[in-house]
């Protein structure tokens, strides 16, 4: 690869992904958004399924608390987390899709929506309210169950 000496590498297997996210979207815009949200939301699937099963119970606090464990606490932050709401705020994008677009951002953040889905057996939704991919300060990013509305 002639050149890549100069690029930044990629930290970890998410920070890679999003490399590739990232060129397909520079290539084919927003044409890629479907194949790109398909591909993330049946990872998050996968995932969430997997998950479930190891598992005690469903209630998404439990769900949450094991989804937080993998975060970096100096860039992700839980605001709150109870078994109808868990609301999370990062300082960065794991798949650094910083000032990209939100609609890329959505796409992405199929991985997390059907995570939470199925690991809930579908009573959780996800709500991004703000998004570094369309210039935001921050990610805060709320799920919650289908019953409760994400407050603003």
């Amino acid at each position: 690869m002639g050149g890549s000496t100069e690029k930044t590498l990629p930290k970890n297997a998410t920070e890679a992904q999003g490399l590739l996210i990232k060129a397909v979207y520079e290539k084919y815009g927003r044409e890629a958004l479907p194949l790109i949200e398909d591909a993330l939301g049946r990872q998050g699937r996968a995932l969430g399924l997997r998950a479930k099963n190891k598992l005690p119970d469903n209630r998404l606090s439990t769900v949450a608390a094991a989804f937080a464990e993998n975060f970096d606490p100096s860039t992700v932050d839980v605001v709150a987390l109870s078994d109808d709401f868990f609301h999370i705020r990062g300082k960065r994008c794991p798949f650094g899709l910083e000032n990209t677009s939100r609609e890329l951002c959505e796409a992405v953040m199929a991985i997390d929506r059907e995570y939470f889905l199925a690991a809930t057996d579908g009573r959780a939704s996800l709500t991004i309210q703000t998004t570094r991919a369309d210039g935001g300060d921050l990610c805060n990013t709320i799920y919650s169950t289908v019953s409760q509305k994400a407050e603003p």
